[in-house]
């Protein structure tokens, strides 16, 4: 083999290789070498088997994995594009064998498998696949659906958009691209910051991919080939943010047991057989968990497996001889669950914003995937056992699953892009995630356009969940065509509601893009230098209708709280680490979080939704609250009279307890591991907030800790690469101890970061 490695100052790999199939073997065996541990988690992520080597806490998280087939959807994309792409699909394969070569050095290196007793697996052809899908089969937030029905059901109809917003659970981030007559060099800049639950390991590894056929810098997903999202070739670079477009649906399915133990789904045609199977779920410290996973024509059952009834009618597990979904086998007791007792702190409970599928029998739809239309059978209703009998469920249809494609024929393709012409072909294939898309080359070109698999279907589908045998509910064979806009000086990403609106339900507020929007307008003069100084900015626009509510609290205060009010009032709206009025105005604004939330017009919210754990961040009454004060302060059930009440109230909470610190000393990072950090309190406090452009995320009420950040932050410099910057929250190394494995985390910190070096004669060529 031709591959060599070299390093730069701050340990990030630069891989030279003699063709791309030597390079993708090159890039999983330093990914193995560099982030064993962070890889071998999400494999078993991908197959369900977390809780195996973490416990039960993972239970809930491995069970979801596994009902949602996310394993078998990625071999049946695979199998796919073997048959449509066998390049491509070789491609992934190198890949996969250099992960393979590197994993057991790489593991010797990495403490956590010695403290877990986890011995490194093995990578199938397929991982990448499920690992991406793992990480984003939450993304486009169709728990959402579920929120809005038990809102239908429990405070009316009325109010199944009150709190639209981008929930706690969704991704966001933040882009742009200003065109050359807007930068000082007149050629473009693309920049920005992905905004994902913080891990550590981060979700995002710096890398350079060279070989004759291209020389490509930019953020890999550890675990999969190319680099999907942000990269940048030398003539041209792109980078994506999440359109917040809605392609998920869910079906409410009526299921009944047959005599020999299978089971019916109740389609458009009548009563077709499902597929229905048990699987075993190891746990560490505890008896196996047995499951049974179940698929409908429209996907796979999510929700309800074991609520069938037992015979005659009563409650109990499933008839037909099949054991009880989640019952473990032995005495363990039968209600574990996944991680976490408080509400949502803005991370799924179980892992990151992502999913893991089930290493479960392949199998259980056709190879390319369920068909829309049931095949032969009765006329709806013909057989429907409305009297007892079956039992309600609901099942996921998202296209990876329907369509046996995920897109990965893009990632070689932008490797090899010279134009935004080639980027934007390559992404003409893409899949999931939706995301809007920026590029730019050295040619002047600009592109701004949205990229994935819509379906066309029923509005209803997007809004709620919808009944499986009603025919106007299917998807239509072509999916929606995309948007795309043309780039006038400047263009900006922050999932807001625009570019992508005819494909979305819900979008993050507005207030990130516009305030992107006015800090480019100011300047016509644009250098890579300046840009970060957007990536910082603290101004809070979010902030303005609570603090409306304390201007019109004057009346009846007590000499403290008149205090607080006028501190607030005089703020400057900047959510600053060392700033004590932000940290007032967080405190502030909890106190007024936390009475809404008690408020009797919520009262039938308050009890937990029915659903698995795993969707706890989408259905916990205190997080959708926080995320939309906004709207609650001026409408809703409240009454305005109460609203100002509660402001009052939580002026006189505050002013009577400490004065609240500088906002940095409680909104501290907490990104999420794996295994729990034994020294939590080291973790830094950050700047910023939900809505600033500097985006840190918490959920007001219940924690300022922050799980949620910018992931990476970039800036591509079409003028000379060399002038281009990135930074992670941590380091290019995943292993503890190592000099590279935090070192980025001050730069991260400062807003600042760290030179893309590209000129081999400055880079340091690793030895064996």
């Amino acid at each position: 083999m031709s591959i060599e490695v070299y390093r730069d100052a701050w340990g990030v790999p630069h891989l030279r290789a003699g063709d791309p199939d030597e390079l993708a073997f090159a890039q999983g065996r330093v990914t193995a070498r560099d982030r064993a541990w962070q890889l071998e988690v999400e494999r078993h992520r991908a197959r369900g088997t977390t809780a195996a080597f973490l416990g039960a806490a993972e239970l809930g998280w491995d069970v979801f994995a596994r009902r949602v087939r996310l394993a078998d959807t990625a071999r049946l994309c695979f199998a796919r594009l073997e048959r449509a792409d066998a390049p491509t699909a070789a491609w992934v394969r190198a890949y996969v064998d250099g992960v393979n070569d590197g994993l057991a050095e790489g593991a010797r290196r990495a403490p956590e498998f010695a403290e877990t007793g986890l011995a490194p697996g093995r990578w199938e052809p397929w991982t990448p696949l499920a690992v991406w899908l793992s990480t984003h089969i939450l993304f486009a937030g169709f728990p959402t659906k579920l929120w809005r029905e038990e809102v239908a059901r429990r405070l009316g109809e009325e109010w199944t958009e009150l709190f639209a917003t981008d929930g706690p659970g969704t991704a966001g981030s933040n882009g742009w691209v200003v065109a050359g007559e807007r930068t000082a060099s007149g050629a473009a800049l693309v920049a920005g910051d992905p905004h994902r639950f913080i891990e550590a390991p981060g979700v995002y590894q710096q890398i350079r991919l060279a070989c004759p056929a291209y020389d490509v810098v930019g953020l890999a997903v550890p675990g999969v080939p190319g680099l999907a999202h942000f990269g940048h070739t030398g003539p041209v670079a792109w980078a994506i943010t999440n359109a917040m477009a809605d392609y998920q649906d869910v079906y409410r399915e009526r299921l009944r047991r047959l005599p020999d133990g299978g089971v019916e789904a109740l389609g458009p045609e009548g009563w077709r057989p499902a597929t229905a199977h048990t699987e075993t779920i190891e746990v560490a410290g505890g008896d196996p968990v047995v499951i049974e996973v179940i698929e409908t024509d429209r996907g796979p059952v999510i929700v309800g497996v074991e609520e069938e009834p037992e015979a005659g009618g009563s409650e109990g597990g499933p008839v037909g001889g099949a054991p009880e979904a989640g019952t473990p086998v032995g005495d363990a007791p039968a209600d574990a669950r996944t991680a976490g007792d408080s509400p949502a702190a803005g991370a799924p409970v179980g892992g990151p914003a992502g999913g893991a599928p089930a290493d479960g029998p392949v199998g259980g739809a056709p190879e390319d995937g369920p068909t829309d239309g049931a095949p032969e059978g009765g006329r709806p209703g013909e057989g429907h056992d409305s009297e007892g009998g079956g039992w309600e469920v609901l099942a996921l249809r998202h296209p990876p699953r329907v369509t046996g494609e995920l897109g990965f024929g893009v990632l070689p393709a932008l490797l090899r892009a010279r134009t935004v012409g080639d980027v934007d072909a390559a992404l003409d294939g893409w899949v999931e995630p939706v995301n809007v898309v920026q590029a730019a080359d050295t040619r002047g070109g600009l592109l701004h356009r949205v990229a994935g698999h819509v379906p066309v279907r029923d509005r209803l589908n997007s809004l709620r969940t919808v009944p499986a045998w009603d025919p106007a509910h299917a998807w239509a064979d072509a999916p929606a065509p995309l948007p795309r806009a043309e780039v006038r000086g400047h263009a900006v990403m922050a999932n807001a509601r625009g570019l992508a609106a005819p494909l979305g339900v819900e979008f993050a507020p507005p207030h990130r893009a516009d305030r992107i929007d006015a800090l480019l307008g100011a300047s016509a003069d644009w250098t890579p230098q300046a840009v970060t100084a957007v990536h910082r900015d603290t101004d809070n626009p979010s902030a303005a209708p609570l603090l409306a509510a304390v201007g019109r609290a004057e009346a009846g205060l007590s000499p403290a709280a008149s205090a607080v009010r006028e501190r607030l009032l005089a703020w400057d709206r900047r959510m600053d680490a060392e700033s004590t009025d932000a940290g007032l105005y967080a405190a502030v604004r909890g106190a007024v979080v936390r009475r809404l939330a008690g408020h009797e017009a919520f009262a039938a919210l308050r009890e937990p939704a029915p659903h698995p754990e795993v969707f706890r961040p989408w259905l916990a009454l205190g997080p959708r609250v926080a995320f939309a004060l906004e709207t609650l302060l001026t409408a809703g059930p409240v009454p305005a009279g109460d609203v100002d009440r509660i402001v009052r109230e939580a002026l006189e909470e505050v002013a009577a307890g400490e004065p609240p610190a500088a906002w940095g000393t409680t909104h501290r990072l907490a990104p999420w591991q794996a295994l729990p950090d034994p020294d939590d309190a080291r973790w830094p406090g950050l700047a910023g907030d939900h809505d600033c452009v500097l985006s840190t995320s918490s959920v007001p009420g219940w924690t300022d800790r922050s799980a949620r950040a910018s992931a990476a932050r970039y800036v591509w410099d079409l003028a000379d690469r060399e002038r281009s910057g990135w930074v992670v929250p941590f380091g290019a190394s995943g292993v503890p101890g190592d000099p590279h494995h935090q070192d980025q985390l001050p730069l991260w910190l400062r807003g600042e970061l760290a030179p893309v070096t590209t000129d081999w004669q400055y880079l340091t060529k690793e030895q064996g």
